[in-house]
């Protein structure tokens, strides 16, 4: 079995980008041998019983089973996770790039549901919620005392059905109240297109299962209008996904055999080194399809965009290209996502999503709550102005970075507006209920209005000069 069936990356609460793993049997043996702590185990059974027995309404043992382990995951770190049938379906066919929903990457703070990223080209996206939003209330239900996977389940739905969030905001005096319309979420993981004759812009905005192929695609369409003489990456507000996509994505770019990534953990299946070749990016026994590309793919000067957005997959390929110096790295820092999730299959089709490793750029860096740290920073207006970010470190029960000591990161500031009473809820006078139409339009990826793009296209032209000039 191929290495990539047994890890992968992802960030926040519900992510499409995980792989199956099969490595119960080799985790077993290693408790059998560490012994099980019995006296633990019977106050278990004594709290079980009591419930069972005295608490005021009867409950399935099934469901306090599944509770109990939830809740084993959940106090370890934000990345573990119980997976109940449900979930565990949606989360594989999320790598498809297809499922349903709003299209937001979620976590948990203090009860409620915090917004990591939302997905580009989806509700979310287009309502204008943001990274660090916290949910409160969903239709008229409140989000304290819903578990992640109950508030997740209650944001799906059917296609073209609406639901009501209700959203603390920072800076923002009152909440905020948003109708979106449910649907059909498809993800494209690559976008490209010629910005001008020789300059060529490429978003990824997933990881998924189609990310290699579709890159190597949009490459070859892009070579097929003429030489570049420059490229731009955009991993902007990329929250990760599969680990072969971005050892794939970094191999297009890198000469053969170059070290892309390392991963150690406990287990012998943790402590893996990933480079940039066919084996260590292809599942299964498919054509490459980076054969097709230009060899100038190897060598056109690279600008790669990054926000506090990128996570886990596209840190790879940022803290990659960034070591080997094949591309300058530009924007604000990343997220700082370093751990991997291996996701272990339950009887009864449920699945539990558990951190097995840190991993290390190919210098032996840790961004594990630190992240990646730009070459050239660049704020996202052109006033210098820095945006609200959200980051592994402001994460409750992060893991720590054991290599490179303390994060660098901003404060993050605790304040958030308290929801109002009734006289001040949303949809009362002077606060408006808005609607999905009614909210500021998005940034433009790669647009005249792009500040942080058009920085990456004049660093381009400037090496294109300099390099004319010393032939």
């Amino acid at each position: 079995m191929s290495k990539f069936k047994s890890i992968s990356l992802v960030v926040g609460g519900f992510v499409a980008g995980t792989l199956i793993s099969l490595q119960m049997p080799a985790f077993a043996e290693k408790d059998v041998k560490a012994g099980l702590p019995v006296e633990e185990l019977r106050t278990f059974a004594e709290v079980f019983n009591a419930i069972k027995q005295g608490y005021v309404e009867p409950i399935e043992d099934k469901k306090m089973i599944a509770n109990a382990i939830s809740g084993m995951l959940s106090n370890l770190d934000p990345h573990s996770s119980y997976l109940d049938p449900e979930s565990f379906k949606e989360l594989q066919v999320g790598t498809q790039g297809e499922f349903g929903g709003l299209g937001i990457e979620v976590g948990m703070e203090d009860g409620l549901v915090k917004v990591v990223s939302p997905i580009e080209d989806t509700p979310a996206y287009r309502a204008g919620l943001k990274a660090g939003d916290l949910i409160f209330k969903l239709d008229d239900t409140p989000v304290k005392g819903l578990t992640l996977n109950e508030a997740v389940k209650r944001m799906r739905g059917k296609p073209k059905t609406q639901i009501r969030i209700s959203i603390l905001r920072k800076g923002e005096a009152k909440p905020i109240e948003v109708t979106l319309t449910r649907e059909v979420i498809k993800v494209q993981s690559v976008k490209s297109k010629l910005v001008e004759p020789g300059y060529g812009w490429v978003r990824i905005t997933q990881f998924q299962e189609n990310t290699i192929p579709s890159l190597a695609k949009h490459l070859n369409e892009l070579y097929k209008q003429g030489e570049l003489r420059g490229l731009v990456l955009d991993l902007r507000n990329d929250p990760g996904g599969l680990l072969n996509g971005a050892v794939g994505v970094s191999a297009a770019f890198l000469a053969p055999g170059t070290k892309v990534v390392s991963t150690d953990g406990r287990t012998p299946d943790a402590k893996q080194e990933y480079i940039a070749a066919p084996e260590d990016y292809l599942r299964g026994t498919r054509e490459d399809p980076l054969k097709s590309l230009p060899a100038a793919v190897k060598k056109v000067p690279m600008v790669v965009l990054v926000n506090s957005g990128s996570a886990s997959a596209s840190e790879i390929v940022a803290g990659a290209l960034q070591d080997h110096k094949r591309a300058v790295i530009m924007g604000t820092q990343t997220f700082g996502k370093g751990s991997v999730q291996t996701v272990l299959p339950l009887p009864g089709n449920a699945a539990i999503k558990l951190t097995t490793a840190r991993y290390y750029t190919p210098s032996g860096r840790s961004i594990q709550a630190k992240g990646i740290e730009p070459d050239i920073q660049v704020e996202e207006s052109s006033n210098g102005q820095k945006a609200a970010h959200l980051r592994e470190a402001d994460l409750e029960g992060h893991l720590e970075n054991d290599r490179d000591g303390a994060p660098a990161k901003e404060a993050a500031p605790k304040e958030a507006a308290k929801p109002q009473d009734k006289k001040s809820a949303p949809g009362k006078k002077g606060n408006e209920q808005k609607g999905e139409d009614e909210l500021p339009p998005r940034l433009e990826y790669a647009s005249p209005s792009d500040h942080q793009f058009q920085q990456a296209l004049s660093l381009l032209k400037g090496l294109q000069i300099m390099q004319n000039v010393s032939k």
